[in-house]
């Protein structure tokens, strides 16, 4: 078993947890969706279980949920939606991809410029989540 890391420093996640409270600007749903799609990419099966439920409470059809892993594909997903998502996806891999240029602007058409930097901390939080989950081996409880 691996170090309970909430136990061990309370105090900073509390503090990563309220970050969320402060990007405000970006709505419940597609906050959801970007957090699933990140955790999918990084294999955080705790953070995707957590945040598909959070996306159904805000709204998110099961079919899109379903689908989310491949999104380009689907149709399912509006520009906004897209260009949210593929943010998501460079920035999770930005080691390689560099986050080019096209992306930022592709969100400038959909996205005001505190919207973006909102996206921008989402996407970087679910990341930081992501290896906590992933590090201390985290797992979704069973449901019914």
């Amino acid at each position: 078993m691996r170090a309970d890391y909430r136990a061990m420093n309370p105090d900073v996640f509390r503090t990563l947890a309220s970050i969320k409270k402060m990007t405000g600007t970006i709505e419940p749903d597609l906050q959801a969706l970007v957090e699933v799609r990140v955790s999918q990419i990084n294999g955080c099966a705790f953070c995707v279980d957590s945040h598909s439920n959070e996306a159904r409470r805000a709204g998110v059809s099961q079919q899109r949920l379903d689908c989310l892993c491949v999104w380009e594909e689907s149709e399912l997903f509006d520009d906004r939606e897209n260009a949210a998502l593929a943010w998501a996806e460079v920035l999770t891999d930005v080691a390689n991809s560099g986050a080019p240029d096209e992306y930022y602007d592709a969100l400038s058409e959909f996205f005001t410029e505190e919207e973006i930097v909102d996206l921008t901390i989402i996407i970087s939080m679910m990341n930081t989540w992501n290896r906590i989950g992933v590090g201390f081996g985290k797992k979704p409880i069973v449901r019914d």
